[in-house]
């Protein structure tokens, strides 16, 4: 075998080890997120448990106070510790989301977005940081 086979051999090997590698990853990744959203409930700020199935309607009740005159895409998106206390409540009333964004809305409420999750898409946080309400 000359030296150029033997290298040509090598690279097949390592690609073929490379490829099984990557198959495994995105069967692994596959398989997590299809588990990732089986939780059979969202807590409410109220402490209720509000069910739902996968792949139906999410519930429209709005829960607690939202604020009256909110309008979503309105307020100004906001960072730092405060966004992070506002993002911290949310979470810790409704788990198992994903916060895009966090926005202080006119009434000095924040207002945070939730992706990820069935039910709600907006919690609102007072100012001291409290969750009131949900839509």
């Amino acid at each position: 075998m000359t030296l150029m086979q033997k290298i040509l051999s090598r690279r097949k090997l390592t690609t073929s080890i490379a490829g099984g590698v990557a198959a495994i990853a995105v069967a692994t990744g596959g398989y997590a997120i299809a588990n990732s959203g089986s939780s059979n409930s969202a807590q409410a700020a109220t402490g209720k448990v509000i069910p739902f199935q996968r792949g139906q309607p999410s519930a429209a009740t709005p829960v607690g106070q939202v604020p009256a005159n909110f309008t979503p895409g309105t307020g100004t998106i906001v960072t730092g510790t405060a966004a992070d206390k506002a993002k911290a409540a949310a979470l810790a009333a409704y788990p198992g989301g994903t916060v895009n964004r966090v926005v202080l809305l006119s009434n000095g409420e924040y207002n945070v977005h939730m992706i990820g999750v069935n039910w709600p898409h907006h919690v609102f946080v007072s100012q001291d940081f409290k969750v009131v309400g949900a839509e």
